[in-house]
Parts: C-alpha cells; sequence; structure tokens
C-alpha cells in the first residue's frame, strides 16, 4: 500500500529540517523570526520551494529575503547531509503572500457582517438605512 505522495513526503521531511536549522544553525541576524508555512517539491525532485512568513513588513520583509538567499548554500548543504538523497534538490525560498490575503478576505468578510448589522439596526427603528428604498413601495411578487 503506498505510503503517500513522494515529493509531499520529502517536502514535509524538508521543512522540519530547516526549520531546526534555521533555528538552530544559521546565526544571520537580518532572518529574524521566520515561520516556515509550507514546501512545495516539483515531481521530478529537482527544485523544493520553500515558503515563509515573518513578523516584519517592508525593508525588513527584504531584508530576511535576502538574508535567506544568502543562507540558501549552507541549509541546501546541511538538509543534504540529514536527508541522505542521491540528488539534493535546489532550494528557493519565497515569501508566502497566501497569509496576507487570507487576513484581507477575514477583514472583508468582517466588514460585511458590521455593515448588514448596521442595517439591521437601522431597519428595525422602521427607517430605510442610507441607499434603501422603504418596503412599502416594492411590488408583491407573490
Amino acid at each position: 500500500m503506498a505510503q503517500g505522495f513522494r515529493p509531499d513526503r520529502l517536502g514535509d521531511q524538508i521543512r522540519t529540517e530547516t526549520s531546526d536549522i534555521l533555528a538552530r544553525e544559521v546565526h544571520d541576524r537580518g532572518i529574524g523570526f521566520v515561520t516556515l508555512t509550507r514546501v512545495s517539491v516539483t515531481k521530478d525532485l529537482q527544485i523544493a520551494r520553500i515558503y515563509y512568513t515573518t513578523l516584519a513588513a517592508g525593508d525588513a520583509r527584504k531584508e530576511t529575503g535576502r538574508a535567506l538567499e544568502r543562507a540558501k548554500p549552507f541549509v541546501r548543504r546541511q538538509l543534504a547531509g540529514r536527508l541522505r538523497l542521491r540528488r539534493m534538490p535546489d532550494i528557493e525560498f519565497r515569501f508566502d503572500q497566501s497569509i496576507e490575503h487570507q487576513a484581507r478576505i477575514e477583514q472583508l468578510i468582517h466588514d460585511i457582517h458590521e455593515q448588514d448589522a448596521v442595517q439591521k439596526r437601522d431597519g428595525a427603528s422602521g427607517r430605510p438605512a442610507a441607499g434603501e428604498r422603504p418596503t412599502d413601495d416594492l411590488p408583491d411578487l407573490d
């Protein structure tokens, strides 16, 4: 019985080991607090894209990206020793924007709920909300 898709299993191993390497062995102040969110390995196992997030914003985020690029050869050598693969995939560090997109969507949903609450409150007082027509002007659809 199959144990799972090999690139996915390898991606999980790479994420775990890279996280450990960055936390314990890389001493570059530019990296700061980095969270590895996922690793995507191509089907031919040639490239591993390591997605990360950081609490930093703007220039500090760019500095984190540059620091990870500086640490890439060291991280790759360490991974090669730990994973014991025939050929170690090339690694690419990429900033994971999905967290920011998710936060933006949650904020939009929150804003919509607030607008609905305001409209219900205004509707309960007997007056139409801003931009609405009174309901007695609407034709019956029955």
